[in-house]
């Protein structure tokens, strides 16, 4: 069971190593830097937001704060799962936006040696945007693909989700129709592009395997 907080350990081996929290999205075991996460929290009340982008599942209240949750499945170009008891809200900062990221699970908090970091192989890139990703990471028998959430989630997509929360935040209903009016896409083969010229969401191409 993991707390509301995320310990940083200090490394006290000689070796660099990278503290990553390992999660698990459409059979695939993924990681990111554990100083980009403040908690990891079990699913809760998620509200939906009226035409908003399609990777985006809707906001919660974290302790009196709003906040934009994302389907990262949906994200990563994934066909979406239904959330179960394993499923999990990953909250993280991008560009000091606090953001929530649905994954299926949360399998641990690791210790990666920076040697055991390699460049991402053709056939993860032939699933997944490669500017996504950061590379993969060895632990024993386990393959981690690395995320790069700052690319995962760009500085218009960042200002978007902010702006959603914001706006929510100062309404008395987080599903206000004062909502930005970000149009969803029809079918997951479809763009995350709104009507409107400013939106950026576009959804990563989904490949068969």
């Amino acid at each position: 069971m993991f707390e509301d907080t995320i310990e940083k350990e200090s490394s006290s081996s000689s070796e660099e190593s990278l503290q990553l929290v390992s999660f698990e999205l459409s059979g695939e075991e993924f990681g990111v830097d554990i100083m980009q996460v403040s908690e990891i929290i079990p699913i809760s009340k998620i509200t939906r937001i009226p035409q908003a982008p399609e990777c985006v599942k809707g906001l919660i209240n974290l302790r009196g704060k709003i906040v934009v949750v994302i389907d990262l499945n949906r994200r990563l170009g994934f066909s979406p799962r239904e959330s179960d008891s394993l499923s999990k809200i990953i909250i993280v900062k991008v560009k000091d936006t606090t953001i929530g990221m649905l994954v299926n699970s949360v399998n641990g908090i690791l210790k990666l040696p920076l040697s055991s970091i390699e460049s991402t192989p053709d056939m993860i890139k032939s699933k997944i945007n490669s500017e996504y990703l950061t590379g993969v990471g060895k632990a024993g028998n386990r393959l981690l693909i690395l995320l790069n959430l700052a690319r995962v989630l760009g500085e218009e997509e960042v200002d978007e989700l902010n702006q959603l929360s914001s706006s929510s935040s100062s309404s008395s209903s987080p599903s206000s129709p004062s909502s930005p009016s970000l149009s969803s896409s029809s079918s997951p083969s479809s763009s995350y592009s709104s009507s409107s010229p400013s939106s950026s969401f576009k959804e990563s191409p989904e490949e068969n395997t």
